[in-house]
């Protein structure tokens, strides 16, 4: 690849920070990626306990369709064709201790059937509802990084779908669901975050996976940030592991490079992070660049929950166990002092032979908690507290997980769990979060701002940029920053160049 002179680093080797690599790489820079932990990934990760392997963030991917409009954002990324994609045909199912079931379909005349069959009190919502996942399938997004010139033919395109984009924006998950009468389907919109949630956001995934555009690939999130990094190799690029950032050089105004845990200084022409919002704007940059604007966002806004993750390893097939199961239980359990849960979600990965040996499955349960602290405390300051209180939490699932498969605790050969201060330690994302801002009704699809007031040479990408976060926030956050660099440089954008080192 023919170098251009400029050097870019970037800091954080999420999906964000290498998909900014790749682009940049693309466009004649040297790049170099400062991860602080000794693998790339960041919140898209999975891990190994004896011969299971556990997954925390991969659901679904936007854009595993090859004709879909995503997956041509993905292809300028990485060989997306190597991986493997299924769509499963149910979603979720939603059980409650007395036997009562919703099953919720990808496919949207399955879904429609279904509930028809169990809610017929509810035609008119439900026929509101699958109107709106088969409209939502015909909308694009618009490229960020794009003018209109780049985006009057989506615009057009989407000029239908708008009314109920603006209609369905402006309501929350919580406010939809209460259009239906049966408790399950109402409790599928308004459990949790999902319930704070703009409704557009779970309308629009069906939508996806009614088109099969948002299928999960076999392998989970690391089969994805595989290919990454294989990109990045390809390209010349470098991603430096176990390298913690600690402060961004700032020289005039303007950030001309980095200084990581232990004093070594990288000098750098432009400087991106994709590292944890907060803490790049008041830690690494010492709060110097700060207007009511950002403050605002960092006072205002509302987080994500962080989560507790309890992981089973399972001597059983389970087969015939849907993808994802919520249980909605007569009395609650307690994750910690100030959060109890009438709800308990599972997944069962037996779709993914790469999780568990033949005839065994891995099995997750997430647990939100705004309660982070408390688990941070414990970790640092009670240590066996710490381990009591997880083993406590995993037996309350265990015990959740028998009502609904009684014979597993004795199939369990594997237990693991973590905790907000897990996710806080090996990711350090503020507060432990999940996925950076919540995306409340009327606030749109609209980027926050990726620079900061009276600092040049530096650009904010990834989730804390991208209300909603999810996956696609990487690519869509770190395609703009890119190309505004290029055009500071005057160096032409070259996306869709495949040029490798060496050629």
């Amino acid at each position: 690849m023919k170098r251009n002179g400029k050097k870019i680093v970037v800091i954080g080797g999420g999906i964000a920070g290498l998909s900014a690599a790749v682009y940049a790489l693309k466009c004649g820079y040297e790049v170099e990626v400062l991860e602080m932990n000794s693998m790339a990934g960041g919140l898209a990760m999975s891990w190994h306990r004896g011969p299971y392997t556990f997954e925390t963030c991969l659901h679904w991917l936007i854009g595993s369709k090859p004709s879909g409009e995503f997956n041509q954002v993905w292809k300028e990324l990485v060989d997306l064709d190597k991986l493997t994609f299924i769509n499963p045909h149910e979603f979720v199912r939603i059980e409650t201790d007395d036997g009562d079931s919703l099953r919720v379909y990808t496919n949207a005349d399955m879904l429609e059937a279904e509930l028809l069959r169990r809610a017929p009190d509810d035609l008119a919502a439900i026929g509101d509802f699958i109107h709106a996942i088969r409209t939502f399938g015909k909308f694009r997004m618009l490229d960020p990084s794009g003018g209109l010139a780049d985006n009057w033919f989506n615009m057009l395109r989407d000029i239908p779908v708008l009314p109920l984009l603006m209609k369905l924006g402006k309501m929350s998950g919580k406010e939809y669901g209460a259009r239906f009468a049966d408790p399950l389907l109402r409790g599928f919109f308004s459990t949790g975050d999902m319930g704070k949630l703009t409704a557009i956001a779970m309308v629009l995934s069906l939508a996806w996976m009614n088109e099969k555009d948002a299928g999960y690939c076999i392998g989970g999130s690391q089969a994805l940030i595989r290919l990454f990094e294989a990109k990045i190799a390809e390209l010349g690029g470098v991603v430096r592991f176990n390298a913690r950032v600690e402060k961004i050089i700032v020289e005039q105004d303007r950030a001309v490079g980095v200084q990581l845990h232990g004093g070594e200084a990288l000098a750098a022409d432009w400087v991106i992070s994709a590292a944890d919002g907060h803490a790049t704007i008041y830690d690494m940059l010492g709060g110097r660049y700060v207007d009511d604007a950002i403050r605002k966002i960092y006072t205002e806004s509302e987080t994500f929950a962080s989560y507790l993750q309890v992981s089973l390893g399972v001597a059983l097939k389970l087969k015939d166990q849907p993808p994802m199961l919520t249980r909605v239980l007569r009395s609650p359990i307690a994750v910690d002092p100030e959060t109890e849960l009438s709800h308990v979600g599972f997944r069962f990965f037996h779709f993914d032979p790469t999780f568990a040996p033949a005839g065994k499955t891995a099995v997750t349960s997430i647990l939100p908690t705004r309660n982070y602290q408390y688990w941070e405390n414990l970790q640092k300051q009670e240590p066996e507290r710490y381990r009591a209180e997880k083993a406590r939490v995993a037996e309350a699932v265990v015990h959740v997980l028998e009502g609904h498969i009684p014979s597993i605790r004795e199939a369990i050969e594997v237990t693991d769990v973590s905790t907000p201060a897990t996710v806080i330690r090996y990711t350090g994302n503020w507060k432990g979060s999940q996925e950076g801002w919540l995306m409340p009704p009327g606030a749109g699809l609209k980027p926050f701002p990726n620079t900061l007031p009276h600092l040049d040479g530096f650009f904010l990408i990834g989730q804390w940029t991208m209300p909603g976060g999810g996956l696609p926030s990487g690519p869509m956050t770190a395609r703009p920053a890119i190309k505004a660099i290029c055009k500071r440089d005057h160096v032409a954008f070259e996306a869709h160049k495949t040029e490798t080192v060496g050629a």
